[in-house]
């Protein structure tokens, strides 16, 4: 079984590490991996995204999916050309701190987290998709939240290691968001 994840912001909201967190999780977990990660045209402030697949056996082709189980969305500024390609019900994580616009809720399972609020109530709003992704491991059980706070250790760059501890505490806010397995990852397709 396989489980593919989209991750969409913009440049500086932490989307690639978010999916790299969440992907070396899942391989500490004895799952296989596969990421690509996408930019705008400029770091800060343009688009970013990241495709995820995690499966329970080997991924046989890259992570260029037409179609996604699940979305992870920091900002509704880059999030329709990621709309079209959901399956229907998938789940999608949005951050209700900061999207804006439309989205057809009967059409997916949507859970509202307010990623940036919470990461800024912790003293840092730079770790709000690291609430997301927490958030989202608890609601689909995908991972658990010892891998994602290992592979958050892992996946910091040394001259940031002063964020771990926030870092942490932004994984546990998120973990306790949203009840655990309302959006099961691995019940019978």
């Amino acid at each position: 079984m396989e489980r593919e994840v989209f991750f969409t912001g913009i440049g500086g909201q932490g989307v690639q590490l978010a999916a790299q967190v969440l992907a070396r999780a899942a391989a500490r977990e004895g799952r296989e991996v596969q990421m690509l990660g996408t930019y705008g045209g400029t770091m800060r402030g343009g688009n970013t995204d990241s495709t995820l697949v995690i499966a329970d056996g080997p991924i046989s082709a890259p992570p260029m999916v037409s179609r996604s189980w699940s979305a992870l969305v920091m900002h509704h500024q880059f999030f329709e050309p990621m709309r079209e390609k959901l399956r229907p019900h998938a789940v999608v994580m949005l951050n209700s701190s900061l999207f804006e616009g439309e989205l057809e809720r009967s059409a997916y399972r949507v859970f509202d987290v307010p990623a940036t609020q919470l990461a800024t109530e912790l003293g840092g709003a730079m770790a709000a998709s690291l609430v997301l992704v927490a958030a989202f491991a608890r609601a689909t059980g995908i991972v658990g939240l010892p891998a994602l706070e290992a592979a958050m250790r892992e996946s910091v760059p040394s001259y940031r290691k002063q964020h771990i501890a926030m870092n942490e505490q932004a994984l546990r806010a998120g973990f306790e968001a949203l009840p655990a397995g309302v959006a099961p990852a691995w019940s019978a397709a």
